[in-house]
């Protein structure tokens, strides 16, 4: 069982991630935006985060930069409604900012799953 953190401004879809990552047998914690999943996750690190790239207020990337600076080794996956293309300017930089997985909304949950257990090993 890992500590999964979902950091999205999409109540539906963190209420939806939390409830597939729960009955995988992981401990999930949620934000709705950036700031308060930096305070999660100095709180308690997790060993994976969730975070949606495109948000309001505090984005995913600028999340990412700060987690990345801080805990280098934090495991990342970024997920967007806005990576409909692999050249896609925000991949790009999701990419190099050392995100280990993308995935574009919507998405299927074994598609999540799969890249969650990958990075968990």
């Amino acid at each position: 069982m890992a500590r999964i953190l979902i950091i999205d401004d999409n109540t539906q879809l963190r209420e939806m991630l939390k409830l597939m990552l729960s009955n995988a047998g992981h401990e999930v914690e949620e934000a709705g935006d950036g700031e308060a999943g930096e305070a999660l996750y100095r709180e308690k690190p997790a060993d994976l985060v969730v975070v949606d790239i495109l948000m309001p207020q505090k984005g995913g990337l600028e999340t990412i930069v700060q987690l990345k600076q801080e805990f280098p080794n934090v495991k990342v996956i970024g997920i967007s409604g806005g990576f409909q293309k692999k050249t896609d300017e925000n991949q790009s930089l999701a990419d190099l900012l050392g995100v280990e997985r993308t995935l574009s909304k919507p998405f299927a949950a074994e598609e999540l799953l799969k890249m969650v257990n990958d990075l968990l090993k």
